[in-house]
């Protein structure tokens, strides 16, 4: 999707953003892959990447003049600490406090919620259900969704997987009865399973955000410009639709 901004709200430094966000001669971004997209998840076809935040990544780029690198990661864990590093320069991720310590996040594009995916099997019909002892939970590693479900949690404690195929392959193969996961992502997961079930309510609301290294305040400026114009341009809605989310929201301007 090649869709451009008005450059008019870009911030006025743009040598300093592009020195910044390009420190390599490339911009490179951070991408999380799964085996059905979302509106976080993109998904390999071919030689391709495809998916929402690909559609983000090559808009920025474009903002930018620069040549766009896409570095694909199994989970938001590993994505955070690859920009955390440096080995990355931009990525898209759900915020929590344990992130901001180590990266700078600009406004979000998709307000989440997190909750439970289960096989028909176990009989989970409830949040509360989940939390028994014997119910054997997973999630991905180090990501916020997972922080989020062990808080909640008190009589069994979520096994982390390092990718999300792992994890649905443990459900599948009768290896555990929970996934915790956005609620996005089961749009496009649930068709893997023949009984489950999405489970009302959440245990965790927060959004999804584009973020930058810390330190870098003219990044964080022009990204922060970038995904406000996104958001009100149509670039945001119109992302999300060519991806099958024309039934989620985006995030008001003032997220």
């Amino acid at each position: 999707m090649n869709e451009t901004i008005d450059n008019a709200h870009m911030p006025l430094d743009r040598d300093a953003a592009f020195a910044e966000l390009t420190p390599t001669g490339k911009l490179r971004v951070g991408i999380i892959a799964a085996p059905a997209p979302s509106v976080l998840f993109a998904m390999r076809e071919g030689e391709e990447v495809k998916g929402v935040t690909v559609d983000f990544a090559e808009a920025l780029a474009s903002q930018l003049d620069a040549s766009l690198d896409i570095v694909i990661f199994m989970n938001s864990g590993a994505c955070t600490e690859a920009l955390e590093k440096g080995a990355i320069d931009v990525t898209f991720m759900p915020v929590d406090e344990e992130r901001r310590k180590k990266v700078a996040f600009g406004p979000a594009y998709y307000l989440l919620e997190s909750t439970y995916l289960v096989t028909g099997t176990s009989g989970i019909r409830t949040l509360a259900e989940v939390d028994r002892e014997g119910i054997r939970v997973v999630g991905i590693a180090n990501t916020t969704t997972i922080r989020a479900s062990t808080r909640s949690l008190t009589k069994t404690v979520p096994t982390a997987q390092e990718s999300i195929a792992a994890a649905v392959d443990l459900l599948l193969t009768g290896q555990a009865e929970a996934l915790a996961l956005s609620r996005d992502a089961f749009h496009t997961l649930l068709p893997k399973f023949s009984d489950a079930l999405v489970l009302d309510g959440g245990f965790q609301q927060t959004g999804i955000a584009i973020a930058v290294g810390k330190d870098k305040p003219a990044a964080l400026s022009f990204v922060t410009a970038f995904m406000n114009d996104a958001k009100a341009s149509g670039l945001v809605r119109k992302a999300l639709d060519a991806a099958g989310f024309s039934h989620e929201p985006v995030a008001p301007l003032s997220a």
